[in-house]
């Protein structure tokens, strides 16, 4: 490995070196002033301090190798990876051609996607989880790079960071976690953080992990530790963490004021251990270069940043009309099934659990590049609780088919990291056992969510992320629960939900052919259940935001989807033969997008609304659908739009517990009858 000091580097990398030191220093100082001048920057976290370790940082990138998840302080270490102080100013001022995100996303959170400079989230420590899936990537395709994470000593106190380093100890994957120590996280000191001085001590006993400590705000110690990670990581295929001891000059960010927490010889002594000025000192007393030299160097890089300035202030704001642009991709268009209907068909009837694992195997013969993941998904001849995945790891191969950790952040995370290494993966992730247990991945859902416009457009996860859920089996408060109420409020997530197997078939296959991320919920009760069996066409497809008519009617439109489709369908005859009126049917099928315009048609056709769904009726779903037919519809309608599902509690165990709270036949024909006679 080659080695740097300040007497055998040569000179010109060492004016490189001064050169972006002294620029990004200059910006650092400057950024203020934007926000004084109401230009923007409303946000920004100086770096200063941490000068040594985020230079070593960006001339370690290996551009076309490498994949580089900055995190908000990170100023330096991108422009020492190649980004230009325009380009920085185009973020920091929320400018349309900011290259990360066109003003979308918040000041100094700097990208550059087509480099591999990443675009991160403002939740310290999740990029993590996406750098050791870059990681999982690059080891399947055999390609020799690194992923690299950067954030503060601070963030390891998420379990996101953990869970992370655990995984890729595990895995074996080449990822470098670098740990900027300045001691605080904001005004909270690390003594409050962790019990070891040093942070990255907290896993020294992990296998397979290689811990470098470094003083980060020296130039050449900080360059030998990450050179030797970044060696150490590609020669031995395993996971390196740089502890980089630095300082923290300034405040945590503009909105922090660290005099109220640092008193006088503490600002005292990190001024005193700035290190650019060390560096400038060693440069003269070892006679590498002169005053002059460095004078030459500083005027030129304070003459490059105001003409960087010059050009940003000029470009262009984003408008008002492009927040609608790249929510969601285009999905994959069916061909064959463009309306998802299978038309009159023979054969035997699938259950839903043998639809969907014939549609997984179906699909991963048919793309090479498509991955499944969760916990317990393949374990010898078991393919999870319900056997969905069961014989796929037989066919696959367990690169392609494997268990994950029991941690829903890992799972989702790694899946939204894998996806970044190349546009043609395709990730099926189990996100939970069950749905109820999926609560802790919320944060990576989030994060799923917004990629694809946060990035404007340079970036979309391309996952299916399969939940088993609902009740009707006895589950109680873990085994029961719905979650579409609560994430059908996230924009840039399509959610379907099947009633039967050949749309279970036909939207997983939609979903697996198309850019983007989908949520689809499996009803659990329905998996074996012979109501929701269905003969499954070859190659069937249903498009998104296409509802089916279950059942024809004329006084009454009940909507559904999931386990209580089948309930509403019995209902509905129920209500024929007795001669109380004759109910249409709709099965949604898809929640996000929803199928306004077959809605709407039904309404004004029978001028009564019921909404139906195994949710909570508070805030469930059922809520959204009533609102937009009583904005939209309300000359059609001949009564309230009326919604039944379950009590605002959760789902007991004992079966008389359940019965009272989730829907049912009785309680849906009530609620019918009464708004028939209505």
């Amino acid at each position: 490995m080659k080695k740097y000091d300040i007497k055998t580097t040569d000179e010109q990398t060492l004016r490189k070196w001064y050169h972006l030191m002294t620029l990004g220093r200059a910006l650092d100082e400057k950024a203020p002033a934007y926000l004084l001048q109401s230009l923007g920057w409303s946000y920004h976290a100086p770096y200063a301090g941490h000068d040594g370790i985020q230079l070593a940082i960006g001339q370690v990138f290996t551009l076309g190798e490498d994949y580089l998840f900055p995190y908000y302080r990170d100023m330096l270490t991108v422009l020492s990876a190649g980004m230009t102080p325009e380009e920085l100013i185009l973020n920091g001022i929320s400018k349309a051609t900011d290259p990360g995100s066109a003003g979308r996303h918040m000041s100094n959170h700097f990208a550059k996607p087509e480099w591999h400079i990443e675009n991160i989230s403002s939740a310290t420590g999740t990029h993590d989880l996406h750098a050791a899936g870059v990681g999982r990537a690059m080891v399947y395709y055999g390609h020799k790079g690194v992923a690299i994470t950067s954030h503060g000593e601070s963030a390891t106190s998420e379990g996101f960071v953990y869970e992370a380093i655990n995984g890729a100890s595990n895995e074996r994957l080449p990822v470098i976690f670098v740990f900027q120590d300045n001691g605080y996280g904001i005004s909270v000191p690390k003594k409050d953080q962790t019990a070891n001085r040093k942070v990255a001590d907290n896993f020294s006993g992990f296998k397979n992990l290689r811990i470098i400590h470094c003083n980060g705000k020296d130039v050449f110690d900080s360059m030998n530790a990450m050179t030797e990670a970044r060696e150490f990581a590609i020669a031995n295929r395993t996971p390196v963490i740089v502890h980089a001891n630095c300082v923290r000059i300034g405040s945590h960010s503009n909105s922090d004021k660290h005099t109220l927490y640092r008193d006088e010889n503490e600002l005292a002594y990190v001024k005193e251990a700035d290190p650019l000025m060390k560096f400038r000192r060693m440069l003269l007393r070892y006679k590498r270069l002169t005053e002059e030299d460095l004078q030459q160097i500083e005027a030129a890089a304070k003459k490059e940043l105001a003409a960087a300035n010059r050009k940003a202030l000029a470009a262009p704001d984003p408008i008002p009309e492009s927040i609608y642009d790249f929510v969601l991709p285009e999905p994959y268009i069916p061909q064959k099934y463009k309306d998802g209907l299978p038309g009159p068909v023979e054969g035997e009837k699938s259950f839903m659990v043998n639809a969907i694992n014939e549609t997984l195997k179906e699909e991963f013969r048919r793309n090479p590049d498509t991955f499944i993941w969760g916990q317990d998904v393949a374990n010898k001849d078991k393919g999870g609780v319900f056997n969905v995945t069961k014989g796929m790891q037989q066919e696959f191969g367990d690169a392609r088919v494997f268990s994950a950790p029991i941690a829903e952040d890992y799972i989702v995370g790694t899946a939204n990291g894998m996806c970044r290494f190349d546009p043609k993966i395709h990730v099926v992730i189990e996100g939970a056992e069950f749905a109820d247990y999926f609560w802790p991945a919320v944060e990576q859902y989030v994060e799923c969510t917004h990629e694809y416009w946060r990035s404007n457009g340079k970036f979309t996860p391309n996952i299916t992320l399969r939940l088993a859920s609902g009740g009707y089996i006895g589950g109680g408060l873990y085994h029961s629960q719905n979650l579409e109420g609560a994430l059908t409020t996230l924009p840039g997530a399509r959610i379907v939900c099947p009633s039967f197997a050949d749309d279970a078939a036909g939207l997983l296959r939609t979903s697996m052919r198309s850019k983007g991320f989908t949520l689809y919920l499996e009803p659990k009760a329905l998996y074996n259940s012979v109501e929701a069996a269905a003969v499954v066409p070859e190659e069937f497809e249903v498009p998104f935001g296409k509802a089916r008519i279950r059942r024809e009617g004329t006084d009454l439109t009940i909507i559904t989807y999931g386990n209580t489709t089948h309930f509403c369908l019995d209902v509905a005859e129920r209500l024929a033969r007795e001669g109380v009126g004759s109910v249409e049917v709709i099965d949604l099928r898809s929640l996000i997008p929803l199928d306004k315009e077959a809605i709407f048609a039904s309404v004004r056709k029978t001028g009564k609304v019921m909404v139906v769904h195994e949710d909570k009726v508070f805030s469930g779903f059922g809520a959204e659908i009533a609102a937009q037919i009583a904005g939209e519809m309300f000359r059609y309608l001949d009564a309230p739009v009326q919604r039944v599902g379950s009590t605002f509690t959760p789902v007991g165990f004992n079966p008389i517990l359940e019965r009272a709270i989730l829907p049912n036949d009785e309680k849906i024909y009530k609620a019918a009858k009464e708004l028939l006679e209505f």
